[in-house]
Order: C-alpha cells, then sequence, then structure tokens
C-alpha cells in the first residue's frame, strides 16, 4: 500500500501569505489612473464700459456744392482773356473772362443813333401837334388834321421805345463780354483757352465751374421708419439736429454741422425721405461729390453699459456673451440689448460694468470651461 505524506498546517497558512503578499506586490501598489485636466482656451477680452453713449442715425451721404455754377458764354465771340487760375477762391462780381467785344461795340452804338434820331423826330411831332391843337382850337385849321398830327406823335414815340429797347438789349450783350462770378466759391478746371471761339445759345460753351464749398451741404436719404425718430429728437424739426460727416474708408470726422433740409414727401419707390445737412467746412476738407457716412445725433443715453460689438453672439434664445468669472472660467449671459452704436452694443440687462467678456474665441467655449485671458490686442498677454 502506498503511503499518504499529510501536509502540515503551518506550510498551508505560509504559503496562502505569500500568495497575498504577491498580490498585494503586483496589482496594490499601483496608483489609480486619473484623467489630465482639461487644457485652457486663449481667449481675448474686453470690459464692459459705464458710461453716457449717444444714439445716433446713420446713412449713407454725398457732398454737395451748397451754391454751383456753371459759368457759361452769353453771347457768341472769341474768349480773349481768362483771369482766374484753375483751383483759386472767387467771390461775387470777380471778373473771370472776357469775349471781344467790337462786334457789340458797334451795335450798341448803331442803336443809340437810331434812338436819337427817332427821338428828334418825336420831338418835332409833339412841337406840330401843339402848333396844329392851338390852330384848330381858333378853327383856323380842320380838326382832322390835329387829330392826325396826334396819332404821328404816337407812332413817334413807340418807334423811340423799340429804338430804346434795342439800345438796352445792345448795353446787355455789351456787359455779357465781361463774365463775372455769381457766388463765392471755387474755380474748377478750365474748359476753354483763350482764342477759341465761344456760343450762346441752347448749347452754350461751358468755360468752367464755381462751386461754393465753405460752407458745403451733404444730401441723403433715411428710411421712413427712421424719420418718426427724427421729428422726435426734433421736436418736429424745431431745433437743429447735429449732424458729422464721416470718412468712409477710415471713419474719421472730417466736419460737424446741422441737419438743413428735410423733404416734403416719402419717395414712393424707395420708402425713404430726402435730407441735407450743412457744414462750415473752414479746412476745405469735404469736396461736391465726395461719398461719406452721416450721422447724427439723436439725444444721449444715461449710464449706458456697452460692449464691442464682437462681444455678443446671435442664439437661438436671442443675443448672448461669455463673461469670465473670477475662477478663471466662462459663464453665458443671456443680453437684452438697446442698439448698436457704431463699434459697439448697448446693453440693457444681462452685464455688469467692470466685468470682462470675451471679444474673440466664443466658438471654442462652453459654460464652465476654463480660459486663458488675452488682452483686447493680438499678441500681448494681460498680466
Amino acid at each position: 500500500m502506498p503511503s499518504i505524506h499529510r501536509v502540515r498546517p503551518g506550510f498551508a497558512i505560509a504559503g496562502l501569505v505569500l500568495v497575498v503578499l504577491v498580490a498585494y506586490l503586483v496589482f496594490g501598489a499601483q496608483k489609480p489612473h486619473t484623467a489630465p485636466p482639461a487644457p485652457s482656451t486663449p481667449v481675448y477680452i474686453a470690459t464692459v464700459q459705464h458710461s453716457d453713449m449717444p444714439e445716433t442715425l446713420t446713412a449713407i451721404g454725398q457732398a454737395v456744392s451748397l451754391q454751383g455754377v456753371n459759368v457759361q458764354a452769353q453771347i457768341n465771340g472769341v474768349l480773349t482773356r481768362v483771369l482766374v487760375k484753375e483751383g483759386s477762391s472767387v467771390h461775387r462780381g470777380d471778373l473771370l473772362a472776357e469775349i471781344a467785344c467790337d462786334p457789340y461795340q458797334a451795335a450798341l452804338k448803331q442803336a443809340e443813333g437810331a434812338l436819337g434820331r427817332d427821338q428828334a423826330l418825336l420831338d418835332t411831332a409833339r412841337l406840330d401837334l401843339k402848333r396844329y391843337q392851338t390852330l384848330a382850337a381858333q378853327d383856323s385849321i380842320a380838326r382832322q388834321q390835329a387829330e392826325t398830327q396826334a396819332n404821328l406823335v404816337k407812332q413817334d414815340e413807340g418807334v423811340v421805345k423799340i429804338d430804346q429797347g434795342v439800345v438796352d438789349a445792345a448795353k446787355v450783350n455789351v456787359g455779357y463780354c465781361r463774365i463775372t462770378s455769381a457766388g463765392d466759391g471755387r474755380v474748377s478746371l478750365r474748359n476753354v483757352d483763350p482764342g477759341n471761339v465761344v456760343a450762346a445759345g441752347s448749347a452754350p460753351t461751358t468755360l468752367f465751374t464755381v462751386n461754393q464749398i465753405a460752407p458745403i451741404a451733404a444730401t441723403f436719404t433715411v428710411p421712413q421708419g427712421d424719420f418718426s425718430r427724427l421729428v422726435k429728437a426734433s421736436d418736429g424739426f424745431a431745433k437743429a439736429l447735429p449732424v458729422s460727416a464721416l470718412s468712409q474708408e477710415t471713419g474719421e470726422t472730417l466736419a460737424k454741422g446741422s441737419l438743413f433740409f428735410v423733404d416734403n414727401h416719402v419717395d414712393p419707390n424707395t420708402g425713404t425721405v430726402a435730407l441735407k445737412a450743412v457744414f462750415p467746412n473752414a479746412d476745405r476738407r469735404l469736396l461736391p461729390g465726395q461719398f461719406l457716412n452721416v450721422s447724427m445725433t439723436l439725444s444721449i443715453r444715461k449710464d449706458a453699459l456697452s460692449v464691442p460689438v464682437n462681444a455678443v453672439s446671435q442664439g437661438a434664445k436671442g443675443p448672448y456673451a461669455y463673461v469670465v468669472g473670477a475662477d478663471g472660467k466662462a459663464q453665458v449671459r443671456s443680453l437684452v440689448t438697446a442698439g448698436v452704436e457704431g463699434p459697439v452694443v448697448i446693453i440693457a440687462s444681462g452685464l455688469k460694468a467692470g466685468e470682462s467678456v470675451v471679444l474673440d474665441g466664443q466658438m471654442s467655449l462652453k459654460p464652465g470651461a476654463r480660459v486663458k485671458v488675452i488682452s483686447a490686442t493680438p499678441g500681448k498677454v494681460a498680466r
């Protein structure tokens, strides 16, 4: 019979302890695995501002001369002299150019001669009439002879009036030989040089133009819906509204003036109302034909909150913005806006003055996301 060896209890316990120890060293000594923290999202920020903000109405306009004159020939003749330089400033009554006047001076003398001759005939006819009337009263001549002489006097008076009209017309033509400025302004490029023949009539020759540019005007239109805002802001146009002319390229203010004219109807084709503003333009920064943006100040909002336009996004529930909290995390805020004024949005509710809003990088954010704040100027990290 084979012998059966029994395992001693002490060896069994020692083996069990050894297994537990190995298991602990293999599995228990390992540290639990933890996920790394989410990276911070870099964003640009801006501060919610608190100040008085103007309520404005903007439109696209064009500068026009307050008074523009096409200097044209009123008679036919040779242009003998141009007395102003291109681009020079002139005043009302200044002599601009001259047309050869010899033919018109001769015509004036001829008309004056005919007038003198016919005036003498009229004087003689009046003396004869006076004598005939005396003789007729004495029954020395027939009354019909006196009446015929009276009619002759009337005929001569008519001839003298015709002659006087011819003289006056000749004087007008002589005056047209000297071309003077009808107003203040700046002279344009010359179209005709001295020595050329200029013409009047249905297609008169334009020598140049004189445009008044100081002051200068700007024409523009506003939608009929905004017209009521203008009426309210100006008390029915009883008071002038300030108007600024802005560069379309840079947004720089070129001139400041006031509303001058409001049309008396709404254009049915465009639904707009035409307006005109006047600017002193002392520094000549505006020229006729120049396109510009026109901004009218309707009122001043007191203690208004504002943020840059880029800070406000549009969602399914309306406008919102991300605010960077003190813990460095992004918070989403629903907003109520009160309009856009140039580069900023007026905030009615949803933000407080001094809070930091995300200006760029919103597309990468979620509520509660950690952010890395960067200054509003790209390339400069806020410290």
